[in-house]
């Protein structure tokens, strides 16, 4: 979700600035707050209403990016595939947003755009906040829906809920909302941002601060999953997989990019077996994406990494390595069971995971 905010011309936005002197880092949390609900209907707050409707949406989420990342992770457990049409960006974005450099002619082949920003001008011309992903298309106008990264998951598990296949686990259950929202609020502003205040802070002090609050944060986590093998209940929920894709790309970029090392998460060995047991688990080591991950850190923040070299390592067989979680007890899907093979089209290439 790479914030990419226009300058005075409206065809363009901002490449490789991330860190303004002097200050912290804060995000531009204001996204297009429109919702897919069952009927339509406005959403809780009164967000305006798209109504479910299999096949007329497109998911676009570069593999890169750990927001979208979620997106692409919760799309496979409940087996949504078949109604919400999935398009991933290139790893790296130029000056006008994130391309489709991957795909055949550079176009998204079903919405026929070179740019994410093409279906944000459709919708709003000149829109004048950050071109983000993930981001909803409605596919017949091509107009952007919502790029509210957080709703985009939770509508998922309940207002497509009709569409779910048999045996999708319940990721956002009723009864455990409260402890998973407050579980996510803090993993959100002290874990998932917390590492890009770290790496993109504008001097020492900031710096120190984040530093301080992440690894507060990391330690808490640490015990938290000492004894329980999931962050909320005993199955896989919103919450595991909000952490998961920041854990993910901790060892690859936060760690030397973002300057997080006090320690590597290899190094921490109840966070470690905790991201090695999801890793493991069916939708979400078979949709990380080492190489893009690496190839948009370190390209795209360019006054961080000004060189553009991207490191080789560090060795990701370990990945797989056994993790002992199972003696904590825990069902990852709880009474379901797990989704099938990687939808054909949808595979991380060979070469770019952890085998």
């Amino acid at each position: 979700m790479s914030q990419t905010i226009h300058t005075n011309d409206p065809g363009f936005s901002t490449k490789g600035a991330y860190v303004t002197g002097g200050e912290e880092f804060t995000r531009d949390t204001k996204y297009i707050e429109d919702r897919i609900t069952r009927d339509g209907g406005p959403g809780s707050n009164g967000e305006p209403g798209w109504p479910v409707e299999p096949g007329r949406y497109r998911l676009i989420a570069a593999r890169a990016c750990p927001w979208a990342n979620r997106t692409v992770i919760v799309r496979r457990l409940l087996g949504l595939e078949e109604v919400i049409s999935l398009g991933q960006p290139g790893p790296t974005h130029d000056v006008r947003s994130w391309t489709f450099e991957l795909d055949p002619d550079g176009r998204d082949p079903v919405l026929g755009i070179e740019r994410i920003q093409d279906a944000y001008f459709r919708r709003f011309p000149g829109y004048p906040r950050g071109i983000t992903v993930p981001a909803i298309v409605d596919v017949p106008s091509g107009q952007v829906v919502t790029n509210d990264f957080p709703q985009i998951t939770l509508d998922f598990s309940t207002e497509w809920a009709q569409y779910h296949r048999a045996g999708a686990p319940e990721l956002y259950p009723e009864h455990l909302r409260e402890e998973i929202d407050a579980v996510n609020k803090r993993v959100f502003t002290e874990v998932n941002n917390g590492v890009y205040r770290c790496g993109f802070a504008g001097s020492q002090q900031a710096y120190n601060a984040a530093y301080d609050r992440l690894w507060t944060a990391l330690d808490w986590l640490e015990e938290r999953l000492a004894g329980q093998r999931y962050l909320v209940g005993d199955t896989i929920t919103e919450a595991d997989v909000r952490l998961f894709t920041t854990l993910a790309r901790f060892d690859a970029v936060y760690h030397g990019h973002f300057k997080c090392n006090r320690q590597k998460l290899s190094e921490m060995p109840v966070l470690w077996a905790y991201a090695r047991d999801l890793f493991q688990t069916p939708g979400f080591g078979d949709t990380t994406d080492f190489v893009q991950i690496k190839e948009h850190y370190y390209i795209v923040h360019e006054d961080i990494n000004p060189t553009g070299v991207v490191p080789r390592g560090p060795e990701l067989g370990n990945w797989l390595s056994e993790h002992g979680r199972e003696a904590l007890g825990g069902r990852p899907f709880g009474d379901g069971t797990p989704p099938g093979p990687v939808r054909a089209g949808e595979e991380v290439a060979p070469g770019h995971g952890a085998a």
